[in-house]
């Protein structure tokens, strides 16, 4: 494991290149990968995630392969896919596992895939129980991975799910392209859409209207051509770190700016950020934007309801803010961080208290009072790429020197983060 040590900087100024979305990353391969015909994906996250998606797709007989500012992928069809040697390793990424179910319930031979220890410790019956409605045969442990699919033909459903999830939404979704009938899925907060915006964008007739989404099956993807825009949750981290620091302005292009994901930046709005979006166009379905983050001076708020999807990946950074904020900043309805790559609730908590911060935990959130001095402290990243890499920024303005400890899990999204941050730090 490496640790990494930062020090404050007096200034944050010039340009940041940003990873490809991650989210958007994932469904372009494995849309595609079952899609009629061929396509060229460009600006495709370069994450560990996204390769363990890569890696099972190649293992269950799609063709992918780097081209200039890419990749092809060779679409082999809705039932085009063989059945794997050995099982499919999904590493730490729930999304890898959980849309790749939706597609593995409808083929006809069995399969498992597993993953790292954390992601073994995920809760997986929320993909399997409306998985198993529509046809499908799963075994589990406990309903955690390792999880065996003999794939089955589906029946469409109509599915209320209990949570807000892109990805339990997505799982069903890409089951319900197999299925006859309509698969309606609703949620109690609508969660990003980047699949029904992917799946509209390769043919297939969706009809959404706020928490509903529904598609019609059985039917056919068509291969499209994907330009990834930047990963406006890898943005969040420069727009904070901006943000916080005196006298400094970051420019980010090409940022992501699809509405269910925009909510980093109404929830810095609320604070009083002082940050410019500048519209650049619309392809693949997907918003883009430039962004410039400047300095600023925070103020508390409150986050929670229907704001929670929107910032679900985001709220690690958004603590980090909450402790410069003049005033008490609260995130309540936001449970779901205790089951991600770590409980982020308890270890955003604990590390914030080692710097200084004044912190009270929740059973689904958080209540900070600001502003308070940090100070340097050594950082337990608990392996969670967004927990070491907002704990980098919060280094940035504490005093003394800062050690994040098991920084190598940032490449799980943002392999790239710590040479970016460097290129953009003044002593």
């Amino acid at each position: 494991m490496t640790d990494k040590i930062v020090r404050p900087v007096k200034r944050l100024q010039g340009i940041v290149e940003l990873p490809g979305d991650k989210s958007i990353s994932h469904r372009a391969l494995l849309l595609n990968a079952v899609a009629n015909g061929d396509s060229r994906i460009t600006g495709l996250s370069g994450a560990n995630d996204v390769q363990s998606t890569a890696a099972c797709l190649k293992k269950l007989g799609a063709k992918i392969n780097k081209a200039k500012g890419g990749v092809i992928v060779h679409g082999v069809g809705m039932q085009g896919l063989h059945a794997p040697k050995g099982v499919l390793n999904a590493g730490n990424s729930g999304t890898t596992l959980r849309l790749l179910s939706g597609i593995l319930a409808a083929q006809d031979f069995t399969s498992t895939i597993d993953g790292d220890e954390s992601l073994r410790n995920r809760p997986m019956r929320r993909i399997i129980e409306p998985l198993e409605l529509m046809g499908a045969r799963i075994t589990s442990d406990g309903n955690k991975a390792p999880i065996t699919i003999a794939g089955n033909p589906l029946r469409a459903i109509d599915f209320a799910s209990p949570i807000s999830s892109a990805q339990v939404k997505s799982c069903v979704l890409i089951a319900g392209l197999y299925a006859r009938g309509v698969t309606r899925v609703t949620e109690p907060y609508q969660s990003r859409d980047h699949t029904q915006r992917m799946l509209a964008e390769m043919g297939v007739k969706v009809h959404s209207a706020g928490e509903l989404t529904a598609i019609k099956g059985p039917t056919e993807l068509a291969a499209r051509d994907i330009d990834v825009p930047g990963d406006i949750s890898a943005a969040a981290f420069f727009l904070v770190a901006a943000a916080l620091s005196q006298n400094s302005e970051l420019t980010m292009e090409n940022v992501g700016a699809n509405l269910t994901r925009t909510g980093i930046l109404d929830a810095m709005a609320s604070m009083g950020a002082n940050f410019e979006v500048l519209q650049q166009g619309e392809l693949n379905n997907e918003p883009r934007v430039q962004l410039i983050a400047r300095s600023s001076s925070l103020k508390g708020t409150t986050l929670g309801g229907a704001m929670i999807p929107r910032i679900i990946d985001e709220i690690p950074i958004i603590a980090i803010a909450a402790t410069q904020a003049d005033g008490v900043t609260t995130i309540k309805d936001a449970g779901e961080l205790r089951v991600k790559e770590s409980d982020r609730i308890s270890a955003i908590s604990d590390n914030l208290l080692r710097m200084g911060a004044r912190v009270r935990e929740l059973k689904d959130g958080l209540v900070i009072t600001g502003p308070t001095p940090l100070r340097g402290a050594e950082i337990d990243s608990h392996g969670d790429h967004r927990i070491a890499m907002a704990f980098s920024i919060a280094a940035l303005i504490a005093e003394g020197e800062t050690v994040i400890k098991d920084v190598d899990c940032v490449g799980i999204s943002f392999p790239d983060f710590y040479a970016r941050l460097d290129s953009i730090c003044s002593d």
